[in-house]
């Protein structure tokens, strides 16, 4: 078992992991910039190092810095959380080259599925169904709109290196191609380094369902059931639900199989989620992430199960302490992610927090790193919380998760709570009849 182990991330997500270890006696590290000192990860850790100023570049990205704290303190392992440096693989190799664990997949598994084409190619070649779309890159206008045409109207152009709706664009008809075409690759350019684009048939009206999957490195995986995050706003996840509202039982086991046979087959190590639209009865693969998921807590909720001590006794070389006959799902559970944000611009609202209260009873769980007198600094994601809710239906988790809302106290800056308890109200949204479209239109229609 590991003595000690580096968090090297912030807020929330490096508060998670320092409780799993406190549980499973082992020691952690936190890492900070100078603008995190009084941060709540600092504060829990059992130990601290700062590892540079503000910037993400010069702290939470820096590999010099995390490497370092790992020699100064001792530690043998590093769990990157989600973000930062959880899904780089150059530094997965820096951290085994310095015989230290990295608590996650190989720099392999992470390569491979950090492109968008190769992770296509390979989920296509162990069955995982896909979107139909270009074999690869799209070198040129010519071969866009010949792939286009075969494919059928409407498109999206898509960077190979993409991520969060960046080098993404539409093209509903032959015309809007050549822009959308040009205009992702110089996207893709300024954001990745990488002006690599492909193409892939666009979907109408999906959902946006993920699969959970954990992998013991030996060639075992078992999945963990679905989750629904068709709430979106530019392509960034609002809220989470597990099960799924329109998945029935032969669906999940179907899709599940499907995908835990294939990170199976590729000895996949620790937690991973593949991603799906789905339409019509049919799922599309769209990527895959090597990672723990922002939204990890409900399928914590309805499984009974702890991911982060999982991750943890896998990269000790453990084998996985449930198997798939053991997972079974008990209720619903549904994630709202609270930002500091300043609506109805979603504008990012820093400041410091003067009255904080989280919600309690039964079935609720708030994982934040706010405080009284926190202050909220303006450099990083505007993520302050995550509001988890569990109830024994769907119905029951909706009605906790507006109780829950009207419990919660952060004063001192604004927040998406009144998002949610709008959200709420919405016939669509209590009977589950959305798609990834959805919140856009509401947005246009409700805080224009």
């Amino acid at each position: 078992m590991f003595d000690k182990i580096l968090i090297a991330n912030r807020g929330e997500i490096a508060l998670r992991v320092i409780r799993a270890c406190r549980e499973m006696g082992i020691r952690s590290v936190a890492v900070h910039s100078t603008a995190d000192a009084d941060a709540m990860h600092v504060r829990m850790a059992d130990e601290s190092v700062c590892i540079g100023p503000p910037p993400g570049t010069e702290s939470y990205l820096s590999i010099p810095g995390i490497i370092s704290a790992c020699e100064i303190t001792g530690a043998q392992a590093i769990h990157p959380g989600y973000g930062f440096l959880s899904e780089n693989a150059r530094f997965v190799q820096i951290v085994e080259d310095h015989g230290l664990t990295f608590i996650g997949p190989s720099a392999e598994h992470i390569r491979m599925m950090g492109d968008k084409i190769t992770a296509k190619d390979t989920m296509k070649a162990l069955g995982v169904p896909c979107v139909p779309g270009s074999d690869g890159g799209v070198p040129d206008r010519d071969s866009a709109r010949k792939i286009a045409a075969e494919i059928g109207y409407p498109v999206i152009v898509k960077a190979t290196a993409g991520g969060g709706g960046r080098g993404m664009k539409l093209a509903r008809t032959a015309e809007d191609l050549e822009q959308a075409f040009q205009t992702a690759r110089s996207e893709a350019k300024a954001a990745f380094g990488n002006d690599e684009v492909y193409i892939e048939k666009y979907l109408g009206q999906p959902r946006h369902i993920e699969i959970q999957v954990f992998g013991d490195g030996k060639g075992n995986a078992v999945h963990l059931g679905e989750r629904d995050c068709s709430l979106q706003r530019r392509h960034q996840k609002v809220l989470e639900e597990a099960p799924g509202p329109v998945i029935d039982g032969e669906t999940r086991a179907r899709i599940g199989k499907i995908c835990a046979d294939a990170v199976a087959s590729i000895k996949y190590s620790g937690a991973g989620t593949i991603e799906f639209l789905y339409e019509n009865g049919e799922f599309y693969f769209i990527e895959m992430n090597t990672r723990l998921q922002v939204e990890h807590p409900v399928t914590e909720a309805i499984f009974g199960v702890d991911l982060v001590r999982e991750q943890i006794r896998v990269a000790e070389g453990k084998p996985l302490s449930f198997s798939q006959d053991k997972l079974k799902i008990n209720g619903h559970a549904i994630e709202a992610r609270i930002n500091a944000e300043r609506l109805p611009k979603f504008a990012p609202c820093p400041g410091t927090i003067s009255a904080y209260h989280a919600p309690g009873g039964l079935g609720v769980r708030m994982d934040s790193a706010l405080y009284d007198g926190y202050t909220i600094p303006p450099y990083y994601d505007s993520l302050i919380g995550k509001l988890i809710v569990h109830g024994r239906d769907r119905n029951e988790a909706l009605a906790r998760l507006n109780r829950a809302l009207g419990e919660l106290i952060v004063d001192g800056v604004d927040t998406t709570v009144p998002l949610f308890r709008a959200l709420l109200e919405e016939e669509d949204i209590l009977t589950g009849n959305y798609d990834i479209h959805w919140l856009e239109h509401w947005l246009e229609t409700n805080l224009s």
